[in-house]
Parts: structure tokens; sequence; C-alpha cells
């Protein structure tokens, strides 16, 4: 919190791009605060509630894409930098409430030896693999992390060539997509997983969404666009929490935090790979090189994508269950 205070501070009083490059910099060193977060809901909640709090986590999350833009879309019509100014006393806020009223939920017996090693950004990724029953898990956030970071990334221009929309429609679709975030991980994921578990609350997410990846690459309606991007949300909002309980159920309270920079690492290089992939897809089958024009090209990858993630995260379970 205090990185992401002096990140924005930084942004505030920035004289060049240089100088923005740097701040956008030292937020990404100090971006810990969901991994953080996540081991510290880890250790509060037990293998049962473990989904819903992860989910409030995420609703949470979702409370802030609804409102963040907002708040900076104003406050940038008075000045450019106000954003920056706002968002700099917040985070310093937001760490002095931590420090102040914020408690450790790790004992001290429970406890790793931190060692040097442990800062290669690398090591956590390395030893999220080695695990027999996480690789599945690991693979399975990976592919359905690119897919959604690809969906996020083209999704302005792909509804713009699809659907004909502008940013008028675009932002609000964004909006309700914010909304549903936090209503199914604030509230749906706590039902849902109670009711099925968290395997077919993870694999059903994921096949929901590749139900409407496919309705996506195919559909030429802007109002079938708009109402299908909700159960698309509502896919992916059950099927993260689920994914991040069962990975939480398989190591003891010391990994937590390990785990959690590991699950975060995999997300990073999605939030990579996915818009990269995405736009040079969507470019490609828009432009006179193609053998014919296909803007919904990544949505059908995405739906084959989506079903391998489901299969993957399945073997999870079966390896857990052997032991393997």
């Amino acid at each position: 919190l205090a990185g992401l205070g002096l990140d924005n501070l930084l942004l505030a009083l920035a004289p060049s791009l240089f100088w923005m490059f740097a701040g956008r910099a030292l937020g990404g060193i100090f971006g810990a605060t969901f991994s953080v977060a996540n081991a510290y809901m880890a250790d509060l909640s037990s293998d049962k509630d473990r989904a819903a709090a992860f989910g409030m986590v995420g609703a949470a999350f979702g409370v802030g894409f609804v409102l963040g833009p907002a708040i900076g879309g104003l406050l940038g019509e008075v000045d450019i930098r106000l954003p920056f100014w706002v968002a700099a006393g917040f985070s310093f806020l937001n760490l002095g409430f931590g420090w102040l009223f914020l408690e450790e939920t790790l004992p001290a017996e429970k406890r790793r030896n931190f060692s040097v090693g442990e800062l290669n950004p690398f090591a956590a990724l390395r030893w999220l693999v080695r695990q027999p029953a996480m690789l599945p898990l690991a693979l399975a956030l990976f592919i359905a992390n690119t897919m959604q970071r690809g969906l996020e990334a083209i999704w302005v221009l792909f509804t713009g060539l699809q659907y004909g929309w502008g940013a008028r429609e675009a932002g609000i679709s964004l909006a309700v997509v914010g909304l549903s975030y936090v209503f199914v991980q604030g509230f749906l994921v706590r039902k849902t997983v109670a009711r099925f578990g968290e395997l077919a609350t993870m694999t059903g997410g994921f096949l929901l969404s590749a139900v409407i990846y496919a309705l996506l690459c195919v559909n030429t309606s802007g109002l079938i666009g708009f109402i299908g991007i909700v159960p698309h949300v509502i896919g992916w909002g059950l099927a993260g929490p689920a994914l991040q309980a069962l990975a939480s159920q398989q190591v003891d309270a010391r990994q937590q935090g390990y785990l959690q920079g590991g699950l975060s690492a995999i997300s990073g290089l999605a939030a990579i790979l996915g818009p990269a992939a995405s736009s040079s897809i969507l470019a490609w089958f828009t432009s006179p090189a193609a053998p014919f024009e296909f803007p919904g090209a990544f949505f059908a990858f995405g739906m084959l994508a989506l079903c391998l993630a489901a299969w993957m995260g399945a073997q999870a379970r079966a390896k857990a269950s052997t032991g393997q």
C-alpha cells in the first residue's frame, strides 16, 4: 500500500513520460496487495468457507472496477493530475487503517523462515508447478486468465466492429460487468460452493464461459452480446474463487502466502500474453490478409481453451485423491 501511494504521488508529479513509466514500474514492484489479501483471507477462513472469502476479495475489486474509473473521470475534469493525488491519499489512508486495525493472522509457530532466494520472481512459479496436485490448477488458471485478459483488451474494438458500438455502449457494458462481478463474488460464490462444492463450481464456471465465448464468436446482435456478457461474468466469477480455494486446500498455513504469490505470478503472465494474443488475432482476422473477415476469431479459440481449462482443473482433484 505504501508503494502504491508512492506510485500515485510520482504519477501526480511526473514531469515527463519517463517518470510516468517509473511510477508504473514502482506500482508493479509493490503490486502484491491481492496476493497478501488472499493469504490473509486464507488464514482467517476454514476450507469450507475459503471460496466465499476469496469471493469477497473479488467483490471488493469489482466495486473498485465500477467506481474507480467514474471517480477518476470526474476528478480529471477538474485537473488532469487530481485523480493521482486522490488515489495517493486513499492509498496512504488504507495503509494507516491496516497498520492500526488489522492484526497478524499467522501465529509465529506457523511462519516460514524467509530467504533472499525467494525474492526471485520465478521461485514461487517453480515451486507451484512442482506440486503434483497443483500443476493442473496452475495450468487451468493460466489458460482461463489468458482468455479473460484477452477479452478485456479487445472488448471495445470487438464490439465496435461486430455490433457498431461506440464508447457509450461499451462503457455501459463494462459497468454492467463490474456490478455483476460484485454480485457473483460477494453473494453467489458462497451459495454455489455450499451447494455443489469447489470442483463442480470451478468446472461449471469455465464451461459456462466457454458457451458464451462460442456465442460471441458468431453473434452479430448487439442486444444478445450485451445480455450474453452477464452469464460469462457469472461463469468467470464463480470459477476463480473456487479454483483458488481448491489450490489453498492443497497446502498448509505456512505456504498460503507463497501459494498466492505463485497464483498472482501466473495471472501476471496471463495479463501479458492475453492482450497480445487477442489483439493480434483480431487484427489479422480483420485485415486484408485474412481469408475471410472474422472479428470473433479470438472467442473461437477461447471457447476451446476454456474447455481445456475445465478439464485441467478437474485433474487436480483426481491427482489429489490418488495422492500422485
